[in-house]
């Protein structure tokens, strides 16, 4: 039996393309065979070369997106129109802590772009994805939305919202036969994750792994090693992970004033 390829053939939105895993999306969607790819992007004219050098014979299309104003959402719904795979992909984080900070715009900032962003995109592109036969939805999440992260002050709970909504989405879009599939990613070398040190993947390999994972059919997908040991570490004794990172968090405001 040959094996499934959902990219081949798709047209695609990836939202926040234009750098990190979104950019590895639109590499790895052009490497097995889309037929269209939009890139979605808040400030086109900020772009570089980041698309013109890509290898192919398919052009990006490039889409003024931001997934937290909804004239900027509903335009990209009107003009992808022939969409069957929407990749949500924006991000955003803060860095800041989520109780004791004097910034709580951080946090909701978190919220608009992480939850919000992507309940938007999905709204628009649920209705367009089943006048295209259904299609897929892939949510590019975070482990510290799989499990409290307190490192990432309002970015886990904001992520954590997004994988419950992957499950919701999944559940009413069923009918309509979109599937929808959450990836649980871990460090990862992008610009969000610049002051992270050790070991980190790279994007393109992110996009590899979300998109063999939607050709298996699957639901939920740890795309990297740091994904799956860190959710086997709290989910072997999540009392001791909190009270390791309780610990690790006094040292680290401490040392850093933070």
């Amino acid at each position: 039996m040959p094996r499934v390829n959902r990219a081949e053939g798709a047209v695609a939105l990836v939202t926040g393309a234009n750098r990190g895993i979104g950019l590895g999306f639109v590499e790895e969607l052009l490497e097995r065979g889309a037929r269209k790819v939009y890139a979605g992007v808040r400030d086109p004219a900020a772009l570089a070369d980041e698309f013109d050098k890509l290898n192919g014979d398919v052009d990006v299309d490039v889409v003024t997106l931001d997934v937290t104003d909804a004239e900027s959402v509903a335009r990209a719904g009107e003009r992808c129109a022939d969409l069957t795979m929407l990749v949500n992909n924006a991000g955003y984080f803060a860095n800041r802590r989520l109780v004791l900070t004097d910034d709580l715009e951080a946090a909701r900032q978190e919220m608009e772009v992480n939850y919000f962003g992507v309940l938007a995109t999905t709204r628009a592109f649920a209705p367009v994805l089943a006048s295209n036969g259904g299609g897929a939805i892939i949510n590019v999440l975070s482990v510290a939305g799989a499990f409290p992260a307190p490192f990432m002050g309002g970015y886990s709970p904001s992520k954590a919202a997004a994988l419950f909504l992957s499950s919701i989405t999944r559940a009413e879009l069923a009918e309509q036969g979109t599937d929808v599939i959450a990836l649980i990613v871990g460090s990862v070398d992008t610009r969000m994750a610049s002051h992270v040190e050790g070991q980190k993947e790279d994007p393109r390999d992110i996009a590899q792994a979300g998109l063999d994972a939607l050709n298996r059919g699957e639901n939920l997908c740890d795309t990297d090693y740091m994904a799956i040991e860190a959710r086997a570490r709290y989910n072997r004794d999540p009392a001791r992970y909190e009270r390791q990172m309780a610990k690790l968090l006094r040292v680290d405001v401490q040392s850093t004033g933070r």
